[in-house]
């Protein structure tokens, strides 16, 4: 028996969009406020295993999540990862990053450079959301 996925067994955080092919949530990450994964909605592993429609879809959709995090919360950088090490399911994480987070200038995965975490201001989430679906509202639907 396979092991389990957890992104095909769970949202894998908080929905913020979605469509047929890909969802972008929110990580329940309280030092990186906006913290946002774009997760394939069906079991992939590598990026090359999608055919070019859906990949270059699913690259619109990580870069419409950069574009709204820098529209709503004006981060000093925008990291862009691919791992899945330890998920192998397709997915994109999208960090918003500041000067005074606990690891810049190091990636969030190594060691923390200082104690306290990024602070943005009030309402973020909100602005987030709208960022999110006003981008890829613009990008048309999704091709069958």
């Amino acid at each position: 028996m396979a092991n389990p996925c957890d992104l095909c067994e769970t949202d894998g955080g908080k929905v913020l969009w979605g469509d047929g092919l890909c969802r972008v949530v929110l990580v329940a990450e309280p030092d990186y406020p906006g913290f946002c994964r774009v997760i394939l909605n069906r079991h992939v592993r590598e990026m090359t295993d999608l055919p070019p429609a859906e990949r270059a879809r699913l690259m619109e959709t990580v870069f419409a999540v950069e574009q709204a995090l820098r529209a709503a919360l004006a981060p000093d950088k925008v990291n862009l990862a691919s791992l899945g090490n330890l998920t192998p399911h397709l997915h994109w994480h999208v960090i918003p990053r500041y000067i005074h987070d606990r690891h810049f200038p190091n990636p969030v995965w190594g060691t923390p450079q200082r104690a306290a975490g990024a602070a943005v201001a009030e309402g973020w989430e909100e602005r987030l959301v709208t960022h999110i679906t006003q981008s890829l509202a613009r990008r048309g639907p999704a091709s069958p």
